[in-house]
């Protein structure tokens, strides 16, 4: 901690310029004046209605008559002769009467804690102003609002945000210090550390535009495709393999995730993007990123020997259900599939009319993975996809004529011994075996990707079924067609016309293109939401998949529609997008806390400060990687097999089996390439809290336990690096040596260098003196060789929270 202290103290006092011209700028931002909040109905009685009373008198179960889903339901008048809800009367509302009830038979909600004095306050003040009951904020259409005006505000995002902060009567944040800066925004946007070149550079640039350089220079860097494709991973449940006991492998899927990374670099538009994936192959003549992009459909768990092969199958359509919506759209979608859904306006029909959509996709395939349901060959010379597939069907053609005649000279020969072949039909024999040697070479050289394919043109009848249960007899009265929820009132679906002979049914085009219009009031609120949230750490709403009543309300609702217009104003763009909210004062805003502030926002609801993070699991790995210099930065291919203790392997049920070896260089790599195996994870990537992939993952859990110290200090992994980064700190000292030192000076300089290399910063003197007596202490006192101390001193230096957190 006093290391920290003295090392805030220098930046403070090293940027004093830097400081001071931002707050120049911020200065007219606290003056704002405060107003009263006013009870807003989306954000603060939805929710409650939502999460404390609608699984009781909501669409499926209305006790004691009342309903509390919607307002007509809520001021109606029940049996008893009473009104839950008389707008502007709430001291005549029952609902107010039960909620305060001392009475342990009257009192709602029946069970779970009591409503807080301040939700109490907060219905009676929103039945007195009359109950107004607004269409929930989701399914509004998006339109712009207009930008607070506040002097000396620039940035429309710092103007919704000081709007808020003067609401709460909260001052505006301090700006962080410049190296602060870089290295928070050198993991946003590339998840690794800056360099110590990139750290002198910016501090040595005074000018107004360096920080807009810098964002620049970070969104067009190759590692930027890397660390977001891994935030898109985790909604889509990437993995290669299935799970399940076998956790067999997923062939090809690698090619999906080199495709995010791809379409993420060349700033490919998100309309673009989730048509490709929703319905790359049903594009006219279509790309190979366009056919890989359907890989999405295949990355979910798959059972290869299931006991009811039915309720597989639609066990396995309900998760691309679910991904789907959530992923694509904020809703629980899968929560309607048995009844309507408990708390959101969506029925068990809209899941079904989902469904539909879907229901024409083959299944992942048989026991032995049959490549024809699940494998198209792709092109990477400028081919189309489609010209590449018909070429290698008639290679297939070609390569089964020649195996078919081989094998009937052979029978023959066989047969009839060797005697019946002349000198001529030697030459035919040897020359038609080199011929079936090329056309099988040929034919394994070809790319292929893990994709979705359909039953042809014609789609199945879809049915809702009775409590979700596939078995249930089909009635014609519960026939469904494609259809969007109701609830967002958009236009029944154009089916394009497909031919007899089409390879698929259309559907998912419709789909696709519903989802990418810019009429849809989610799909952009939802992105623009996730980009947010990785940058500040949560989202506007933190509920990032469930945007329905039980989600959680936006803190900010005018600011996420502004930035959910200007991106598809601005074509779709994320990197355009990245950089508004980067070059916001928002962002660039100090941890630092402030003690009236922190009592009156705990949450940090209104961003009056920035939210420090723990480096997510990826990020740490790969920061050490950089600190040995052992980092290899070769982007794309198979996934890689970072080595796995037998220990660890023991926990399946065939131990190691599926798990590779790969060489030390290529172990180095991105955690990105890394294979995913479902049922056996790195043990590092475990510890710190990598993505669940049985399901969309659109938050992860931050934990602190054990197992997380023990692998930093005592994993094999972590044991390796540090010997591979003191080798690298002693190669760096002694290139800079000039001549010989004594003992003492030597081991000064390796600690300073290690401080340089892990913290990317200038070392304290306090931190080299207390660094050499650590290695005094592990030699003298311990017994600890030199190297060996040395070592363990690296060790602590990737141990440090200033190594794994961002300010």
């Amino acid at each position: 901690m006093r290391r920290l202290r003295h090392h805030q103290h220098r930046q403070q006092v090293a940027l004093v310029a830097w400081n001071v011209a931002l707050l120049a700028g911020l200065a007219p931002l606290a003056a704002v004046a405060a107003d009263p909040e006013p009870v807003d109905f989306s954000r603060d009685v939805q929710p409650l209605l939502a999460k404390r009373c609608v699984a009781c008198h909501g669409p499926d179960t209305q006790e004691a008559g009342l309903r509390l889903d919607n307002r007509a339901g809520a001021i109606s008048e029940l049996a008893s002769g009473s009104r839950a809800i008389v707008p502007g009367t709430a001291a005549e509302s029952e609902v107010l009467a039960r909620i305060t009830s001392a009475d342990p038979d009257l009192q709602m909600p029946p069970e779970g804690p009591r409503l807080t004095p301040g939700q109490v306050a907060m219905l009676r003040q929103w039945i007195d102003e009359g109950a107004e009951w607004k269409e929930h904020w989701a399914f509004r259409p998006l339109a712009r609002p207009a930008v607070p005006t506040i002097e000396g505000v620039t940035n429309p995002i710092d103007a919704f945000i000081s709007a808020g902060l003067a609401r709460r009567g909260l001052p505006a944040p301090q700006p962080a210090a410049k190296q602060t800066l870089l290295r928070r925004a050198t993991y946003d946007l590339t998840g690794l550390p800056p360099t110590e070149q990139e750290v002198r550079d910016f501090l040595a640039d005074t000018s107004p535009g360096a920080w807009e350089r810098v964002i620049d220079r970070l969104l067009a860097s190759p590692h930027y495709g890397e660390k977001w494709a891994r935030h898109w991973l985790d909604l889509v449940r990437y993995a290669d393999t299935n799970s399940f006991e076998r956790d067999g492998d997923k062939p090809h899927a690698w090619r999906y995730r080199d495709y995010v990374i791809r379409s993420l670099n060349d700033d490919k538009p998100y309309d673009q993007f989730v048509i490709e994936q929703l319905a790359g192959d049903e594009l006219p003549d279509p790309s190979s990123d366009a056919i890989i992009a359907t890989g999405f459909y295949r990355l979910g768990t798959w059972d290869d020997e299931p006991a009811d092969r039915l309720q597989s199958r639609y066990d396995w359509f309900d998760d691309i259900v679910a991904t789907t919506g959530q992923t694509f759209l904020g809703l629980t979608l899968n929560c309607a599939r048995c009844h309507d859904h408990k708390i959101d306006p969506l029925t068990q029909r809209d899941y079904y009319a989902m469904l539909a959509f879907f229901h024409n996709i083959t299944p992942m395939g048989d026991r032995q993975m049959n490549p024809a349901f699940i494998e198209r060959v792709i092109a990477a010379d400028g081919r189309s996809a489609n010209e590449a597939q018909y070429q290698v069907e008639d290679l297939a053609r070609r390569r089964a004529e020649a195996r078919h005649n081989l094998q009937e000279i052979e029978k023959r020969i066989r047969e009839q011994g060797e005697q019946v072949l002349d000198d001529l039909a030697r030459q035919d024999l040897a020359a038609l075996k080199k011929r079936v040697a090329e056309l099988e070479k040929e034919h394994a050289g070809t790319a292929k990707a893990l994709v979705v394919s359909e039953r042809g043109s014609r789609a199945p009848d879809t049915f809702v079924f009775y409590r979700g249960n596939p078995h249930s007899e089909p009635k014609p009265e519960n026939l469904v067609e494609p259809a969007f929820p109701g609830i967002l009132k958009a236009p029944a679906p154009v089916i394009p016309t497909r031919t007899a002979d089409a390879r698929s049914s259309g559907r998912r085009t419709a789909l696709a293109q519903w989802i990418a219009s810019p009429d849809n009031p989610l799909t952009a609120r939802v992105m623009v939401n996730r980009i947010w949230q990785h940058h500040f750490g949560r989202g506007i709403v933190r509920s990032p998949s469930n945007f329905g009543y039980a989600g959680d309300p936006p803190t900010h609702p005018d600011l996420l529609d502004w930035l959910s217009v200007e991106f598809i104003s601005g074509g779709w763009r994320l990197k355009s997008l990245h950089k508004l909210i980067m070059m916001s004062r928002a962002y660039q805003a100090a941890s630092t806390g402030n003690a009236d502030a922190l009592a009156k926002d705990p949450l940090n609801d209104t961003f009056w400060r920035f939210d420090m993070r723990r480096l997510t699991a990826e990020e740490l790995r790969d920061s050490i990687h950089v600190a040995s210099a052992a980092f290899n930065p070769k982007m794309f291919g198979p996934p890689v097999f970072p080595d796995i203790p037998n220990e660890v392997k023991a926990s399946q049920s065939r131990p190691g089996e599926g798990w590779g070896q790969s060489p030390p260089e290529e172990q180095a790599r991105r955690s990105i390439y890394a294979k995913v195996k479902r049922s056996l994870l790195v043990p590092l990537l475990a510890d710190f809290d990598v993505a669940d992939t049985d399901t969309s993952c659109p938050v992860r859990f931050v934990t602190t336990q054990p197992t997380q110290a023990l692998g930093m200090m005592n994993g094999t992994f972590l044991q390796a690096q540090a010997r591979v980064f003191a080798e690298r700190v002693r190669k760096d000292v002694r290139a800079r040596q000039t001549q010989a030192v004594d003992a003492d000076t030597e081991t000064a300089a390796l600690v300073r260098r290690a401080v340089e290399v892990a913290l990317v910063r200038p070392a304290e003197s306090f931190e080299v003196s207390d660094g050499v007596a650590l290695i005094d202490r592990l030699e003298m006192t311990d017994g600890v060789g030199p190297s060996r101390a040395f070592e363990l001193y690296c060790l602590m230096l990737l141990n440090l929270n200033e190594f794994a957190y961002l300010d």
